[in-house]
């Protein structure tokens, strides 16, 4: 496959090499792994997750904040092929401690980012521009349940067909309290975000789940987990045919050093992944052929696949 077949792969790094005086980075490199590049350095703010607006090439990024005491995570986007013109999308004061990031474009409606708040305890979007912040799901409330990692959202994914949301709830550090869930993508009529009763538990008791996507064309959804093995430090599937759960979850890849990111390529039947030992990683839809794209080059976190034009 040539280089302009192949898309390119882009991913973050937390920086962490030079703590307290972190360098987050947003690199890329080809599907390949060659062609390594730095597209942005010297980020403070600890980024988490990365989403691709393909038709305006733009590439969108979380960043948690200075710690997560603080509550001033945001939101920022840059151009894809230069780093440039870096402007912040959702600004201090909106979201505590945002994690992955996703954008999709329900069927009927307009193309939006939506999002996880960790500590917030919150499922949230907004239009590509910032504008029109919305919370979906409410878990808890910061000031009450302060700590309490049951309620941390943290993976999101949406299936624009049949208008769901899901989500993680990952539990305590290698807690096995680790919880997916599935809503609308709209509130029922006269609810709140806090008390909507269309939530459906979709999976419990999983070590660690982290980052989430969903492949609409089999009803699939894929998602990382950093807790321990064997059934942690991996990625995962299970279909939802219909709609429902309608198989266990399947074990893909295994041994992962606190598994994170991760991105489809559905065209191609692959995806790749990440973890905070520094891996970027690709692998068949099915978990085989795993292979190392690069090999400790910092704290990964969120990832996203550029298809070729």
């Amino acid at each position: 496959m040539d280089s302009k077949s192949q898309g390119r792969v882009y991913f973050l790094d937390l920086g962490l090499v030079t703590y307290p005086n972190v360098n987050g980075r947003i690199l890329s490199c080809l599907a390949d792994g060659s062609d390594l590049r730095e597209l942005l350095t010297g980020m403070k703010s600890f980024p988490d997750g990365l989403a691709i607006d393909a038709t305006n090439n733009h590439l969108y990024w979380t960043n948690m904040g200075s710690s997560v005491f603080a509550d001033d995570g945001t939101i920022q986007r840059c151009d894809i092929e230069t780093g440039k013109n870096v402007v912040t999308i959702v600004p201090t004061g909106f979201t505590h401690t945002p994690k992955q990031v996703t954008i999709a474009r329900p069927s009927g409606e307009q193309e939006k980012l939506f999002w996880c708040d960790r500590e917030g305890m919150k499922v949230m979007r907004c239009n590509l521009d910032g504008s029109c912040i919305e919370t979906l799901v409410s878990t808890g409330d910061p000031n009450i349940h302060k700590g309490d990692a049951t309620r941390w959202c943290v993976g999101i994914a949406v299936d624009t067909k049949r208008k769901h949301v899901y989500w993680t709830q990952k539990g305590g550090s290698k807690g096995h309290q680790g919880r997916i869930f599935r809503a609308g993508l709209n509130l029922p009529s006269g609810a709140m975000p806090d008390n909507r009763t269309d939530i459906e538990l979709m999976f419990g008791n999983l070590p660690e789940p982290v980052d989430l996507e969903f492949d609409e064309t089999t009803e699939t959804l894929y998602w990382t987990d950093r807790g321990d093995p064997p059934f942690g430090n991996s990625v995962n599937s299970a279909g939802m045919e219909g709609g429902k759960a309608g198989i266990k979850r399947r074990l893909l890849v295994r041994k992962l050093h606190e598994g994170v990111g991760i991105a489809l390529d559905i065209k191609h039947g692959r995806m790749f992944f990440t973890d905070i030992g520094g891996g970027v990683y690709a692998a068949k839809l099915d978990g085989s052929g795993k292979k190392i794209l690069c090999k400790d080059i910092g704290d990964c976190t969120g990832i996203a696949f550029y298809s070729a034009l």
